[in-house]
């Protein structure tokens, strides 16, 4: 593809090589596939010349992707340490020391350049790499390039948080644009065509255009395939088949794959249906090379898969995921379990527990009955025995627990136990109990966690080394039903066996069970306990549970209403499980930074962090909980449809779960909901709900909440004792005093709530609060509630007299609808209010319906009729 209107684009990223020199620089260079991308980047290190070392690496479209795909491709042109330690499947710290050390480089040593293309397609850890890279760059006198198609990245997209943790100070975006109309109008009118047909069919992608104006045929083909597929009739048959060896092959063919044939090679190249890739070839564009794969006959798409994998089966260095690839591909049971567990094993080492996961779920699909377990008995012939079957299996838990995988890790446990129980050894079913009693409370199955850990204890006798871990987990239980007592008695007989027995992952465990629940009564030294604990784990390299004392420290902190202390945590919390690819861990922290932001009243930040926890894979049990609730608050609040959608889901949860850290905040949200909602028996009845399971325990926070939210529904009375002290304060008539505590703590939707039992200059204050979060369902309640009280001086509220707030828009929508008004994509608008676009897509969906039109357009033009009339001002 020739370089088009690309001249400004490539003297800016001369720019930045030279800038860092100084200081290193990156350029993330985003656009369609097609746009060019790669001939840039190309032309880029063309020019460079012989100032710039160029370091290349790629990320493959792979079933399950490469880990650390662009190191293998660095390390293969660097050699030395970094190849080494990639070689002997090092740790993913090991390995990123060694790049920092190749791009330090010595002095005089041509300046480096490091390129990434096709980062959309990168594993996990890839972008953990880019991140840490890119956290150290500004260090280094070096230029980090990273390409990727903004056409398959959605909000949720993992790159987008990668890209986000980059320093904004060193990074400059680039996104390619298709080409001008003049552009292609030249072009065509040069190659005799007709220009409006090419713009039509090409939309400006300069690949396109190049492969329309290269087709000899007198007709212009109506699809890129029919165009890559009218070049290849004209090659001969031989060439031909060696173009559709190479389509089942994402990214390049290896040489090992066209070795013998460079007649062949060459025949295609002439054609321009191939180029030279590396040591190999590759289709000019992905785009062509799916195209030539999807024409391929399904028994003949599984012969060429078949015949890659025996060529790469035998050919040093290859990476086990691709060999995974092309054994699913093929059919090939026997490949995909060999295949799948070796790669499995290494992107665990690498900390890419999505991928890993992913490869052993392929290997345990491929492992002929694997899942029913078989238990007792002959095995078929090729099959793995049942103990080496339940190794997989537990394997497969392992990793899909670590990425936040919850039921699958369950269903792989539950088979494995059936494998170890014919086995007839204590220990191995004893692990797998442990491990389904907690993944069973991961998904929300309160009776079958505390089935697995009452069969457990029995199952294990006296003297057995996981009979410590099995205390432990009692001990956990009991701490998560807020049976404190129950939890600090288990917790010190596990620690006690466990440090007896040199068991630093149970006693780590056990401490942390009982200095969670030492910090829910209140304790002053539980904190400092825990971060010990945090500390002891992370010298064992127990990741793990390292990241559940740091989780504890931040969610704790929310049961006992001391929300600043939280907010803090979180952010470490977070740090360390997105670091370490913990994904339960991350999905949930996500959502309880959710309600926390409710507490504070940034409520643009929360519905962001609870899209993020409910937008991924995990679509049920705890970890998803906190998000249905923040985001089920904020709607219920502002009177927008879905929030008792959200709020019965979450009491769902609640209640297969059985406990109280979920039963009281959910009988509390879904209590102010149907207050807001015109039904007060109903909110006084969920509030009854919670209290019944509060009061006996004599929890401080949700005793107090709950029975606040029964009297706001017209309840009596409160607890004679056991309330938090603020509330304790409005017991006692202290609204001020109650009002001022809050706002220590953090919690000023709290406060705004004990404003609102104050006097009418307090309540006031509360109503403009809640019209400023645009809590109009909420504002109205109370504004009811001040006449019903007597109060004569009520703020209005917002002007209705705009097109917003006719329709009763938040500010939040009529944000929206202003940017929108004025023409800008949902993409500039999320950039303009620092949305995500999933945010604006839903605010723009409360916007039409609101306004009783169907289309954006239409939204728009209202919008100016109504300014125009003077009605708004937008």
């Amino acid at each position: 593809m020739e370089l088009w209107e690309r001249s400004a684009t490539l003297e800016l990223l001369d720019g930045l090589l030279s800038e860092s020199a100084r200081g290193g620089r990156v350029a993330v260079v985003a656009g369609e596939a097609g746009i060019g991308k790669s001939v840039l980047v190309g032309e880029f290190a063309r020019r460079c010349g012989a100032r710039a070392r160029v370091l290349w690496g790629g990320c493959d479209r792979l079933v399950t992707p490469r880990a650390l795909g662009p190191l293998h491709d660095i390390g293969r042109q660097t050699g030395g340490a970094l190849a080494e330690r990639l070689g002997a499947g090092a740790a993913q710290e090991e390995i990123f020391a060694a790049s920092l050390e190749e791009l330090s480089g010595a002095r005089g040593r041509a300046h480096p350049v490091v390129v990434v293309e096709d980062a959309h397609w990168a594993d996990e850890a890839t972008l953990d790499w880019l991140v840490w890279l890119g956290r150290r760059i500004g260090r280094l006198a070096a230029m980090l390039v990273v390409t990727y198609r903004d056409d398959e990245v959605g909000p949720e997209h993992p790159i987008r948080g990668a890209l986000a943790a980059l320093p904004s100070a060193l990074v400059r975006r680039v996104r390619l644009r298709p080409l001008s109309h003049a552009c292609v109008t030249e072009l065509v009118r040069r190659a005799g065509r007709d220009p409006a047909t090419v713009h039509r069919l090409t939309g400006g992608n300069p690949l396109l255009v190049t492969e329309l104006l290269g087709s000899d045929g007198a007709a212009v083909p109506d699809t890129v395939q029919d165009l890559i597929l009218d070049r290849l009739r004209s090659l001969p048959e031989p060439a031909r088949d060696l173009a559709r060896l190479v389509s089942v092959m994402p990214t390049r063919a290896d040489a090992a794959v066209v070795a013998g044939v460079p007649e062949l090679v060459e025949t295609c190249v002439d054609a321009g249906v191939l180029v030279p890739a590396g040591d190999g070839v590759a289709f000019r564009h992905e785009l062509l090379r799916g195209a030539v794969e999807e024409s391929l006959s399904p028994a003949r798409r599984v012969a060429l898969h078949r015949r890659v994998l025996a060529i790469l089966a035998d050919a040093p260095g290859i990476d086990p995921g691709r060999l995974v690839h092309h054994a699913l591909n093929a059919g090939d049971s026997a490949a995909v379990l060999h295949y799948g567990q070796l790669a499995g094993a290494g992107a665990a080492r690498q900390g890419a527990h999505r991928e890993a996961a992913a490869h052993y779920r392929a290997a345990v699909e491929h492992a002929g009955g694997l899942l029913a377990g078989r238990g007792a008995g002959v095995e078929p012939a090729g099959e793995p025995s049942a103990g080496r079957r339940a190794e997989l299996l537990e394997a497969y838990a392992e990793q899909a627990y670590l990425a936040g995988l919850a039921e699958e890790a369950l269903r792989s446990r539950q088979a494995a136990l059936e494998l170890r129980e014919a086995e007839g050894r204590a220990g191995p079913v004893g692990e797998n109990l442990r491990w389904i009693s907690r993944l069973a409370w991961w998904a929300g199955h309160r009776e079958q966690a505390w089935e697995a850990a009452a069969r457990l204890v029995t199952v294990l006798e006296d003297g057995d080394p996981q009979l410590a871990m099995a205390y432990s987990n009692q001990s956990q239980l009991h701490m998560a039903a807020h049976q404190l007592d129950e939890a600090v008695a288990w917790g010190e007989r596990a620690r006690e066996l466990a440090d007896r027995l040199g068991d630093v992952a149970a006693s780590v465990h056990a401490e942390i069970n009982v200095s969670t629940a030492r910090l829910v009564q209140g304790e002053a030294g539980a904190p400092a306990a825990l971060r010990a604990a945090h500390e002891r784990a992370l010298a064992a390299g127990l990741a793990d549970h390292a990241a559940r004392a740091l989780v504890v420290l931040a969610t704790g902190p929310v049961q006992l209403a001391e929300y600043g202390v939280a907010a803090r945590a979180l952010e470490e919390a977070l740090a360390f499980a997105t670091d370490r690819n913990l994904d339960g861990y991350v999905q949930y922290l996500l959502g309880v930074r959710a309600v926390v932001r409710v507490e504070g009243c940034d409520w643009d930040g929360a519905l962001a962090d609870a899209e993020a926890s409910l937008g991924r894979a995990v679509k049920g049990g705890v970890a998803r909980f906190p998000a249905l609730l923040a985001r089920g608050r904020i709607l219920s609040a502002r009177g927008e449809p879905g929030a008792e959608a959200l709020l019965d889901e979450a009491a769902g949860q609640a209640e297969r779960a059985g406990e109280l850290q979920r039963v009281g905040p959910v009988a509390a949200a879904r209590s102010e909901h149907f207050l807001w909602c015109g039904d007060a028996a109903r909110a006084r009845d969920e509030a009854g709900r919670g209290l019944a399971l509060a009061v006996p325990v004599r929890h401080p926070v949700f005793t107090g909440e709950l029975a606040f939210r029964r009297r706001l529904a017209g309840g009596e009375g409160w607890p004679d004792s056991g309330v938090a002290r603020p509330y304790r304060m409005m017991v006692e008539g202290d609204w001020a005093g109650a009002a001022e505590e809050w706002a220590r703590r953090g919690a000023l939707y709290t406060r705004v709530w004990t404003l609102a039992t104050g006097d009418e200059a307090a309540a006031a204050e509360a109503l403009r609060t809640l019209d400023g979060l645009g809590a109009v369902r909420a504002a109205q309640w109370l504004r009811g509630e001040m006449r019903r009280r007597g109060f004569t001086r009520i703020p209005r509220g917002p002007r209705r007299a705009t097109a917003a707030n006719v329709a009763g828009l938040t500010p939040r929508q009529a944000d929206v609808l202003a940017l929108l008004a004025e023409g800008l994509s949902n993409a500039e608008i999320a950039a303009r209010l620092s949305l995500s676009a999933k945010t604006v897509d839903h605010h723009i969906s409360a916007v039409l319906g609101k306004l009783g039109v169907t289309s954006r357009g239409q939204a728009a033009a209202l919008a100016h009729r109504m300014n125009a009339s003077g009605e708004a001002a937008i």
